[in-house]
């Protein structure tokens, strides 16, 4: 199994299946992902091998935990390994991993706009069987008011202060290896509707250089995903894993569903698009 963050700069090969693939919906991984929830499998670390180590940013998200990313363009990339293991985002693949998701993990944490749909098993935390502490959700990093949203380390934070005019979940190949993910779920917003509270500075972006506009925005720090402002265009990308509080609006739609990872099968009731929706 082959697979790569969104510039190619960091590649990874997976000899043989992922084991264990499972939706986690923490919010360190909703953090660091920009989604709803991130899906990792595990590989014996004698079966991996990682390429562009000089591209590999480090963030410690726990103590003795780092995750790490993409410095160029963003994704999330896998760390070292943990008890002979390392976990692989599967978003980023550009094979078939050889598995299928077995279960929800840490659901206690779910986004509150984001509803569970398929029958795999769930649990508030770690599945049974695995002794690791269960840390706290991060807390938001501004005081209450306008929707408030962050990245994982909090250097950066911003507020949704416009009226959102859509979300939709896309699963086109670009989303998925910039939010190594099943797929990315963004939030539209007209373009003077996002203030970016601190950090501003710390905002990086990477654009898909054969993209008139794919353009990545996350934080140097820790490379958690980060809202976007189209000031062409007159909107503003927020990914929606990277906010603190409920938008009020949930996804409504399913885009570039013939790009859909064979991994990842869509079991709610909302439309779905090949390519773009329906203008």
């Amino acid at each position: 199994m082959h697979a790569s963050c969104l510039c190619g700069a960091i590649s990874w090969d997976v000899a043989g299946p992922l084991e264990w693939l499972s939706h986690c919906h923490c919010s360190r991984c909703r953090k660091a992902h920009g989604v709803g929830f991130a899906s990792y499998g595990a590989a014996p670390a004698d079966r991996f091998r990682l390429a562009g180590r000089d591209r590999l940013g480090r963030f410690e998200s726990s103590p003795g935990f780092d995750r790490c990313f993409c410095t160029r363009c963003g994704s999330v990339v896998p760390g070292d390994p943990v008890e002979g293991r390392v976990f692989v985002p599967a978003g980023n693949c550009d094979d078939d991993p050889g598995a299928r998701p077995l279960a929800h993990i840490f659901v206690g944490s779910k986004a509150p706009w984001y509803e569970i749909a398929d029958a795999l098993p769930r649990f508030d935390a770690f599945p049974p069987g695995v002794e690791a502490a269960v840390l706290p959700d991060r807390p938001p990093a501004d005081p209450p008011g306008a929707t408030r949203g962050s990245c994982l380390c909090g250097a950066v934070a911003f507020r949704v202060e416009g009226t959102p005019f859509a979300a939709r979940n896309c699963h086109c190949s670009r989303c998925r290896k910039q939010r190594s993910a099943a797929h990315c779920a963004n939030l539209f917003v007209a373009a003077d509707g996002v203030r970016f509270t601190r950090g501003a500075d710390q905002l990086a972006s990477y654009k898909v250089p054969d993209a008139k506009f794919f353009t990545h925005a996350f934080c140097r720090t820790c490379g958690g995903s980060l809202p976007r402002v189209d000031r062409e265009r007159g909107f503003a990308v927020v990914p929606m894993g990277a906010l603190d509080d409920d938008p009020g609006i949930r996804p409504q739609c399913h885009i570039f569903v013939g790009s859909k990872a064979p991994w990842f099968e869509i079991a709610d009731a909302l439309p779905r698009h090949d390519a773009y929706p329906p203008t």
